[in-house]
């Protein structure tokens, strides 16, 4: 509360720009504008004014506003008492005393002179003052002693006091010692004989509907009818007072969670569907995991609810992630998935088809779209699949929504939505809660409010709330986006449907997230087949005895004649008869196909039957006039009157040298990559920390006006006038939640190239969870393809054990291609190997390349992930373009370099992008050693990415530049076996080296080896050149780092080094 020092500045005479800002504000529609020109002149001191304290404040402010408005609406007293103040009345001389009220509607008969103050006064103030804070108290603590706890054994404690072990249940005196602490003077003052007393209600409360005045024993009972009932109502936090007025209105205007006998027969219904499958399935399978719904049963009426009043309100897409509680209920009453593909994945005998690993059926996700019988407007709704890790998808669903809206031109959320589902222990546990919370209102991450409902057990899988968070609620950690928070008892479905009601109108009126609390319980344990008794066996006690929502609910609505029981019979019966059917119907599966649940389709893209259109790469070059171009955009300021630094004016000037010399450093050729795409209509978006200008000051793809703050320039979108835009946006420092969220916004559609770059390439484990459990297999468990793009700065340089390495070994690692196997031809007469000596040399030799890019492409089609490091700006160009010209989509990880980025060396010339050319998977050695007879070459290195330069320079430095070929593999997996083999033969007689920069254990020597080896059948050694094992991805000692790659390449061209050993 604001001390009264503020209040005086604010009753202060305003200036004629404050006058006009105070106007320019939006208020509520129900509020009239205050349009006054205040000619206040407050002279007295704060002492003077006895009344008047630092917990005065609001209250004083709000007599005043309502004065200025019109006199008649404030007590005489104030009014007298603010005409004397403006008219410069001596301290302590402003108010004057009534005479006392004998009626509740009496007004003053006579008015005192001027004055001292008198002690009638100063109680009739105080105890305004002391209804408001009263008023203002429930508002905000309201929900602490509210009756959300169906089994009423909450152990949520407010008062930083250990919370005691058992059951507790709070009665009134333990309410008024809590309040009393909380307030410091009990109920502000007021005794028991106040009761009666008609208290005039402030500008902040809506509990009088069309009264502007109550007693105070009604105040009291409208704020516990309205914030200590079934629902809790967390909103004071909110720094927007429009927002919380909204909410106040919503939640205490009388008589407002009214319902029509036509919604509850619908509420009653859905409540039937969601407790009779959960019943069904107990029945039919009871000794199967499936994570029932069995204790919130009202989650089902709950979602359905949120769908109908959003599609109302003109939603057409609705995205949902959720864990695996209730999972399969959302699946078959929201989704509206066919029961019988539901209940044919309980049949152990059910075959699975050639489509991947699969997952367990809650795990699985779905879309469809269906006709809304409420708002009678068709709505697309779509559940993310998503493994046991909780939470991990929240970030997914996301960027998904982010994609809808942003493919649909949804640009304030209003089309598109996301809800997300949590539990209680993981909402407060998890730490990508608070990553995705924090994207919820960046530019280009908002998906413009998420509605997320919490299905609060009170447990985790054994443990106790008191053991698993340190906050009184599971959801405060919503509480940092200012995002509302409605606790509900999901044993009231009449509740728990108007607090879903709320929070739907909130996200489309303010576009913020909401968090629905739905405080209930588990009957079960963490899955059916767990024993809870072992670690809850009280609150299990209670649980038993517990009577169900559905029972409850039915009783009420027969008692109040909604319906009859016999009524209620007839549709539960109706619903076991659609479940008995379906159920005969599923035993006439077979085959259990992964693709029927497809949360993610990309209509058109593939056959009907789920296939690539074809099994082809075009070239991946373009022209050289567009080549041209695209450099001269990079090169320039496209927007006029645009004032650059002055360092960036000489990197674009390099840039236009490079353009007219025909070549490109490695910030051009990713920028030839970007603007060919978008000039081909394809939306490219790069994400991650710092990626504008790159972490490096490389890339510069946001440019800043000097002189003018927040002034910008994407010269990237200046291309072409019918291009796809180009977003490009510096992330929050979140690695989990960000690379979540670009997975899912590529997740939408396969025509757009959707990267994320890591700030350095080993930041990528803190979103280890994504990759191992979404990117990698993803496809295989979901039959879900996606392109996206992971750029990770890699590269040994003496930068330390953090900066270092982008930990190459784990991606290799995690490839689904078999080291022992040499990837079969798809033309067994085809020799593609080997040139033929017959006279059609040409020919033949055309056939092989044929039959090489049909190789390389049937591999990437049959890999989980595509992993390379480029050692040229044109391969990088190349594989960038690769990703979007394919017929199929597949996660790429590139190990970008640092070095690189402006070696001297590390440039491409146009001709190696031009029509005709591709990316090239293996670069063989273009020295000397490929000039001269193959014979004569003793040592063939094979190695990757940055080393390449070091390799060549010491070769040329110790002049073997023919003995020695150093040879590029640039895409790592799939591993290029038939290019590979082809220049392992090419050398017969040489030595075969892996060499690396990296320690032995570490990068890519214990995937490259075994393949090598496949590829020569074992008949050669391959060696190993690099550092030496070690738990450290690098030294943090310049010294020991130059020192240990001079080490590395004294053994890779020491021609003896492996002499003798075997």
């Amino acid at each position: 509360m604001h001390s009264f020092r503020t209040t005086v500045a604010r009753l202060r005479p305003l200036g004629a720009a404050q006058t006009a800002q105070s106007l320019s504000q939006p208020k509520l529609a129900t509020k009239a504008l205050r349009m006054f020109q205040p000619r206040r002149h407050l002279n007295a001191p704060v002492a003077a004014e006895p009344f008047l304290n630092g917990t005065s404040s609001n209250y004083v402010e709000e007599m005043y506003f309502a004065w200025l408005e019109n006199p008649r609406n404030v007590h005489k007293s104030w009014d007298i008492f603010f005409r004397n103040v403006n008219a410069g009345a001596l301290p302590g001389a402003a108010y004057q005393s009534p005479p006392p009220l004998s009626g509740i509607s009496e007004g003053l008969a006579s008015v005192q002179a001027l004055g001292g103050a008198s002690p009638n006064m100063e109680k009739l103030v105080e105890d305004h003052l002391a209804v408001q804070s009263l008023i203002r108290a429930y508002q905000v603590r309201g929900h602490h002693i509210a009756k959300l706890d169906p089994l009423d054994i909450s152990c949520v404690d407010f008062d930083d006091a250990p919370c005691a072990v058992g059951f507790q249940h709070v009665d009134l005196s333990h309410v008024k010692e809590r309040l009393s602490r909380l307030t410091g003077g009990g109920f502000y003052g007021l005794a028991e004989s106040d009761l009666d007393k008609v208290f005039r209600l402030p500008t902040t409360t809506f509990i009088g509907g069309n009264e502007s005045a109550l007693t105070l024993r009604e105040i009291i009972r409208r704020l516990e009818m309205a914030y200590c009932q079934h629902i809790g109502v967390e909103f004071m936090f909110i720094n927007d007072m429009e927002q919380c007025q909204w909410i106040r209105q919503k939640f205490e205007t009388p008589g407002v969670m009214q319902f029509s006998l036509e919604e509850k027969r619908t509420l009653l219904a859905r409540m039937i569907r969601s407790t009779r499958f959960e019943e069904f399935l107990q029945r039919k399978w009871s000794s199967e995991k499936r994570f029932g719904l069995e204790g919130c049963e009202s989650l089902i009426p709950a979602l359905k609810t949120l769908i109908d009043r959003s599609s109302q309100s003109g939603v057409e897409s609705v995205i949902m992630g959720m864990p695996h509680r209730g999972r399969l209920n959302v699946l078959a009453n929201v989704i509206r998935k066919e029961l019988d593909q539901i209940f044919c994945q309980f049949d152990s005998k059910l075959e699975a088809a050639d489509e991947g690993s699969g997952d367990v059926k809650y795990h699985l996700g779905m879309y469809h779209k269906r006709m809304n019988r409420v708002s009678d407007r068709y709505i697309t709704m779509s559940l993310m699949a998503n493994p046991s890790h909780l939470e991990a998808v929240d970030p997914v669903v996301q960027g998904k929504t982010k994609a809808e809206q942003f493919y649909c031109g949804d640009t304030e959320g209003k089309r598109v939505m996301s809800i997300l589902l949590h539990g209680d222990a993981a909402f407060a546990g998890q730490g990508i809660v608070y990553e995705t919370f924090h994207l919820s209102d960046l530019p280009s991450y908002t998906t413009h409010g998420t509605i997320h409902v919490v299905v609060n057990n009170q447990i985790g899988f054994t443990t106790d709330p008191r053991m698993a968070r340190s906050s009184p609620y599971p959801t405060d950690v919503a509480r940092v986006v200012n995002a509302p928070i409605f606790h509900v008892n999901a044993d009231d479905p009449e509740a728990v449907m108007y607090v879903c009601n709320v929070a739907a109108e909130w996200r489309n009126i303010f576009h913020k997230d909401v968090v629905v609390d739905l405080v209930c319980y588990r009957r079960n344990g963490h899955n059916e087949m767990d024993e809870p008794m072992f670690t809850q066996p009280l609150m299990y006690k209670r649980i038993k005895k517990q009577k169900g929502v559905l029972q409850k609910f039915s009783e009420k609505l027969i008692a109040e004649g909604v319906v009859t029981t016999q009524e209620y019979e007839e549709e539960v019966a109706m619903y076991d008869k659609i479940c008995e059917e379906a159920y005969t119907r599923s035993k006439d599966e077979k085959i259990l196909h992964i693709k029927h649940w497809l949360d993610s389709p990309w209509p058109g893209f593939f056959t009907l039957e789920g296939q690539p259109k074809s099994m082809s790469c075009p070239s991946t070059g373009v022209s050289e006039e567009e080549l041209g171009h695209i450099g001269n955009i990079a090169a320039s300021v496209p927007v006029e009157d645009f004032t650059i630094h002055g360092g960036l004016s000489r990197i674009l000037k390099g840039r236009t040298n490079m353009v007219s010399q025909r070549v490109c450093d490695w910030a051009l050729g990713e920028y030839m990559a970007f603007g060919s795409l978008l000039k081909e209509g394809i939306h490219v978006r790069l994400s991650g920390q710092d990626v504008e200008r790159g972490t490096f000051s490389h890339r510069h793809h946001v440019l800043h006006d000097q002189n003018i703050d927040k002034r910008i320039c994407i010269p990237m979108n200046y291309i072409s006038p019918d291009q796809a835009p180009y977003t490009v946006c510096n992330s929050s420092l979140s690695e989990y939640g960000v690379l979540g969220f670009e997975l899912g916004f590529a997740m939408a559609s396969p025509n757009a190239l959707v990267l994320w770059e890591a700030q350095f390439g080993d930041f990528h484990n803190t979103a280890q969870c994504i990759i191992d459990q979404f990117i990698s297999p993803g496809q295989a468990k979901w039959v879900r393809q996606n392109g996206i793009v992971l750029l990770l700065p890699h590269g040994m340089e003496g930068m330390g054990p953090e900066h270092s390495s982008a930990r190459p070994e784990r991606f290799l690692q995690m490839c689904n291609d078999d080291s022992d196997v040499f990837p079969l031809q798809h033309d067994p007469g085809a020799s593609w190997l080997h040139v033929d000596k017959r006279p059609d040399f040409e020919k033949q030799q055309k056939l092989n390349k044929k039959l090489s890019e049909d190789f390389a492409v049937r591999q990437l089609y049959d890999c989980n992930w595509i992993v390379v490091n480029c050692s040229t700006p044109a391969n990088y160009f190349h594989v960038l373009r690769r990703q979007i010209l394919l017929p199929f989509r597949k996660p790429l990880v590139v190990f970008s370099p640092k070095s690189l980025l402006r070696h001297p060396e590390a440039k491409s010339s146009f001709d190696d992008m031009l029509p005709g050319t591709h990316f090239k998977r293996l670069i063989p050695d273009d020295g000397s050693a490929a000039g001269c007879s193959p014979v004569k070459v003793k040592r063939v290195i094979f190695c990757t990415g940055k080393i390449y330069y070091e390799l060549t320079r010491e070769r040329k430095n110790r002049g073997m530049d023919e003995d020695v070929a150093v040879l590029r593999i640039e895409q790592l997996s799939p591993f290029p076996f038939d290019l590979v083999k082809a220049e392992a033969e090419r050398y017969p007689t040489a030595d075969l080296v892996w060499c690396q920069e990296e320690h032995k254990n570490q990068g890519y020597y214990d995937y490259v080896k075994p393949r090598i080896c496949t590829t020569v059948t074992k008949s050669r050694p391959v060696w190993y050149a690099g550092r030496e094992p070690a738990a450290a991805p690098a030294t943090g000692n310049k010294h020991t780092h130059l020192m240990e790659l001079q080490r590395v390449l004294d053994t890779a061209f020491d021609l003896k080094a492996f002499t003798g050993k075997v």
